[in-house]
Formats: C-alpha cells, structure tokens, sequence
C-alpha cells in the first residue's frame, strides 16, 4: 500500500505542475547521469552513399567521462541549470542545487528525485533549512534529531511545508522519474553515435545540444494516474 501511495504522489505533483507553475514556482525532475565516455572512434565514419549504408568504425580510444547533474522543467519541458563534472559527490549534487535556486531564489522549488544517500543528506537539509529560514534544532547526524538517520533527513527534505521540497520516488522505480525519458534522448541523439575527441568535446556536445533542445522542448504527455492498470 506504501508503495501505491508514494507513485500515486508522484503522479499528483505532475498533474498540479501547470497550477504551481502559473503561481511561479518549479516542479523540476532531477538525476545524475554519470560515466558518460568521450570516445574517439579510431578512424572516421563513412557517411551513406546510394546502396550503402554508413559505416563506422568500432574500435575507438577513450578519453575519460563527464557526470551530468540535470533537471527537466515538467511544465517547460526545458533542462534547467545543468551540470557538468568529473564526478557526482555529495558537494557535486549540492553545489547543483545551488546552482538551480538561484536562479529563481525566491521561488517555491519542489524537486524529483530518487532515494540515493546523496539526496538525502546532511548538507541539503543545512542547504534547506538555510535557504527556507527555518530555525528549527535539526540535531546530530546518526545520534539526534532531523539529522539522525536516511528516514528522518527524507522526511524534513520532503516536508510540503518547506519552500524548498524534495519528493522521492520509490525504489526501483527510476522510470517514474521524468528525466529519465530525457537522459535517453541524449543518449540516442548525441552519446550512442558520438564521436569526442576530448572530454571537452564532449561537454561541449551536450551543452550545444541542451541549448538546441531547449528552443522546442515541449512537455512529456505524461497519462499514467498511478493506478494500477486494468485489461
């Protein structure tokens, strides 16, 4: 039942997305997509040609990976205030938060996105409390209080009190979590046929296509109520 629930919550924030958005402020989808690799293929594709089909090469040199910290606008279908970095750490996942207030900082953010320890730590409940003004004891980590423990840091993250919220979507369930759909049109459009010569070629890739996206991005049509579907 827990479970059916938290889906079921899911897809409610998405349905009020457009009436939260028109009162200014943000439900955005937020993930990490890590590991991505600049891949230099070794020697250069051959393009289509009448009965030929384009040919490319498989061996390649790798040149090092970029981690991606973005989020998807559910209202704009835009990604907003991405990041791009060697890694994704706790000071990574913070630093982008940062980034992504700030640039509406008296917004009301409401932010999805998965149960990783990252998502639910020391730091972003100080970053909460902080930025919401809340003077409330938050305790000590692992001993007392907000802080004590993964369960009780998600609860005040995700307390619908708080300007700035996070909801979590359940575990295993990253399909549920709309940026997804949006990391695998990066994949299919950019990454799977790239070829990057550098690491800042590549960063420079997703960004120009972030940028490109941008100028037509549209909504996902998103139907799923979180019920259980019947034949």
């Amino acid at each position: 039942m827990a479970f059916a629930e938290q889906v079921e919550t899911i897809c409610t924030v998405y349905a009020y997305a457009p009436l939260l958005d028109s009162l200014g402020g943000h439900i955005v989808s937020c993930d990490e997509m890590t590991g991505i690799q600049a891949l230099e293929r070794i020697a250069t594709t051959k393009p289509m040609q009448p009965r030929l089909e384009e040919r490319r090469e498989f061996e390649y040199k790798r040149h090092g990976t970029l981690s991606l910290i973005a989020n998807f606008d559910i209202v704009s279908g835009q990604i907003v205030a991405p990041s791009l970095g060697p890694q994704r750490t706790e000071a990574d996942f913070i630093a982008h938060i940062i980034q992504t207030i700030d640039t509406d900082p008296q917004a009301v953010w409401l932010f999805v996105t998965d149960q990783l320890n990252t998502h639910q730590s020391e730091s972003l409940v100080r970053l909460v409390a902080q930025r919401c003004v809340l003077s409330d004891e938050l305790g000590e980590k692992g001993k007392t209080g907000v802080l004590q423990s993964l369960r009780t840091r998600a609860a005040f993250l995700s307390d619908p009190g708080h300007r700035i919220q996070f909801v979590y979507v359940p575990k295993h369930t990253s399909w549920l979590n709309q940026i997804e759909i949006w990391f695998s049109i990066l994949v299919r459009r950019v990454i799977k046929r790239g070829n990057f010569p550098s690491v800042e070629a590549l960063r420079e890739r997703i960004l120009a296509f972030i940028a490109y996206f941008n100028q037509t991005a549209k909504p996902f049509r998103w139907t799923y109520t979180g019920r259980p579907f019947t034949m």
